[in-house]
């Protein structure tokens, strides 16, 4: 089976042993794949900050009837689950840990955000959204935490969109940065290089967080979905392909699967948040 038939019939399964009605992309047609209602979806509810930031961003994960997010297989839905809860409980330092930004002992994370732009350039109209940001205290070494999330559209297609040539062509950000610049230069206008991670996104994501707080005073981290199989063993390939090359520029880029993530938080955080953790066990590993 591959690995992006495996993450929706994973999930619908999910869907049909608790209950949960599931309608097609537009209403009676189409696979059903979507809940009926966002919030089944979902680990718990909205916070009104949260909803905010998405109906601001540019994904439109909130738009159409069903819209994006009810999908069973969405990946803002993912980051939601594993993200939100830790906002509302106000134990953002225990997730930035668990994901490895951070020893246990970290009391600097004091906030966390979806959906966050940082301009790379006035010369663009549009900025990439970061999926995740975790802000840290003013006086802490690294400013923010960024988190790049990834579930089934990393197997969708093997084809991913390249960085455009202006990007290449802007002054002086690449200088302390020649592998990168390296790898941009390779898949622009077209990335014929990578079929499963997408180094573009990532690139403009270290483009715009360097412009903002400097090359040594953001860490960026892919969470992403693991599967089985050669698409699995592929996508590792790229991961620690990209990451050597981040390695050299000395950008702090690491990755963690979803699972590895879940695995570590079940096993700290079962007994204080056991409903959250059941929910995300349960749902996703």
């Amino acid at each position: 089976m591959k690995a992006y038939e495996y993450i929706i019939s994973k999930q619908i399964q999910w869907a049909y042993r608790n209950d949960i009605v599931l309608i097609g992309d537009k209403g009676n047609w189409g696979r059903k794949a979507y809940t009926q209602n966002l919030n089944h979806n979902l680990f718990e509810p909205f916070m009104l900050e949260i909803r905010n930031s998405f109906t601001q961003a540019d994904g439109g994960e909130l738009t159409g009837n069903p819209c994006k997010m009810q999908a069973v297989h969405s990946s803002s839905a993912l980051g939601v689950n594993i993200f939100h809860y830790w906002k509302r409980e106000k134990r953002i330092p225990l997730i930035a840990a668990a994901c490895g930004f951070c020893s246990k002992n970290n009391t600097s994370s004091q906030d966390i955000i979806f959906e966050v732009k940082f301009p790379i350039s006035e010369k663009f109209q549009h900025n990439p959204n970061i999926d995740v940001v975790i802000k840290n205290s003013p006086e802490s070494r690294f400013k923010v935490f960024a988190i790049e999330c990834k579930f089934s559209e990393a197997y969708y297609s093997k084809t991913h969109s390249g960085i455009s040539p202006k990007y290449i062509e802007l002054d002086k950000v690449w200088d302390d940065m020649p592998n990168l610049l390296k790898l941009a230069k390779e898949i622009a206008p077209n990335d014929n290089k990578y079929f499963y991670l997408n180094p573009a996104q990532l690139v403009k994501h270290i483009l715009g967080l360097k412009e903002i707080f400097g090359k040594n005073k953001f860490r960026l981290l892919y969470l992403w979905y693991d599967t089985i199989g050669p698409e699995s063993v592929e996508h590792h390939k790229e991961i620690d392909e990209f990451t050597k090359i981040t390695k050299e520029d000395g950008i702090h880029f690491h990755s963690i699967s979803y699972q590895d993530l879940i695995i570590k938080l079940a096993k700290n955080c079962r007994r204080l948040h056991r409903g959250y953790i059941d929910y995300i066990t349960g749902r996703y590993l």
